[in-house]
């Protein structure tokens, strides 16, 4: 009798232990508060917990270049407390995820990152309830002629005016935090970039900027409904000066972020991305770096080996994108043994 006492005690413990342990980690929880597995987690929920990070692929490509890759890896690394959701047009009933990450090994190393999600984007689906739905359902795509980039356009738009969050595009490499909450990335003092812009949800700005891109809508003219749209909408709202400094400018409580904080190196030098450097720069300015993609028609790479300032770039802020294309490059070497053996 005495001996079943002491095993009822035991288990009372041990019992009464484990809950004591479970409040004193999560005040107020009964063990089920630990985060949810991100395999469990549905669009809906990942895109109304709190700040996002956001990217998307408005063309079918299901296999993203390394720049991509690196740029998704490098928000969240830097960004742990926040979902880094990346939307593929090309994702649908016929192509799922894990039969894509199966074929794509390096696309399968940065998703395992547990804050990185990725989603299919339907533009009809998230056009609704803005004002770029009516516009969306009568435009002839095949007559577009940046229809990938005016689409892309759009849908940062209604995407962070819907969940609010930020914004980036695919050749975006996250280095630090951004520690405000509203802005615009400044090119210079009387350009506003549409490359990565945060705000809150349902933000009245985005609201109207998703007016006038209906309203001034032209997709002939390539930015028109992007960083001239962005630029437009803020001028009307103040008068733009030029920079002091390294300091940054308010309007209407939007923080106007110096072109230093994204573009340390213009548009205009992007090819010192793919030199070699006598050292690392320090961007102690910047809180993320613009590699100009668009800029790059001679579609240069980040190569193994070529210590280029890109390449020091990815061993830091996304090593393992960078490390799955080492292995890609010594897999590839051997199979070409193989074959001449």
């Amino acid at each position: 009798m005495l001996k079943n006492i002491q095993l009822y005690l035991c288990i009372f413990f041990v019992f009464a232990f484990g809950i004591f342990y479970e409040l004193s980690i999560e005040p107020g929880c009964f063990f089920d508060c630990k985060p949810i597995s991100k395999k469990f987690l549905t669009q809906r929920e990942v895109m109304t917990q709190g700040e996002k990070i956001i990217f998307l692929e408005t063309t079918d490509h299901l296999q993203p270049p390394p720049l991509v890759l690196c740029s998704v890896e490098s928000a969240a690394r830097i960004y742990l407390d926040r979902p880094v959701v990346f939307f593929m047009k090309g994702l649908d009933n016929n192509n799922t995820l894990v039969d894509i990450k199966s074929s794509y090994p390096a696309l399968s190393a940065i998703s395992a990152l547990k804050n990185i999600f990725i989603f299919p984007l339907k533009m009809d689906i998230l056009f609704q309830d803005t004002p770029l739905l009516p516009w969306y359902l009568q435009i002839n795509t095949t007559k577009e002629k940046y229809w990938v980039y005016v689409s892309s356009d759009a849908s940062r738009l209604a995407m962070v005016w819907k969940y609010g969050g930020i914004y980036m595009d695919t050749d975006v490499i996250s280095i630090k935090p951004i520690p405000v909450e509203k802005f615009l990335a400044a090119e210079s003092s009387q350009f506003s970039s549409n490359g990565i812009f945060g705000f809150q949800q349902h933000y009245w700005f985005l609201w109207d900027c998703m007016k006038n891109f209906v309203e001034n809508y032209n997709g002939d003219i390539w930015g028109h409904q992007g960083p001239y749209l962005m630029t437009r909408m803020l001028k009307r709202l103040c008068n733009l000066t030029d920079f002091q400094n390294m300091e940054d400018q308010s309007c209407h409580n939007i923080s106007f972020l110096h072109p230093h904080r994204f573009y340390p190196i213009s548009y205009s030098q992007w090819m010192k991305y793919y030199e070699v450097w006598d050292s690392m720069p320090d961007f102690n300015y910047s809180y993320a770096l613009h590699l100009w993609n668009f800029m790059n028609h001679e579609k240069k790479n980040m190569t193994i080996g070529s210590n280029t300032l890109v390449e020091n770039i990815y061993k830091t802020y996304c090593p393992t994108t960078y490390w799955s294309l080492v292995q890609e490059a010594e897999g590839s070497k051997g199979t070409s043994l193989n074959k001449t053996s």
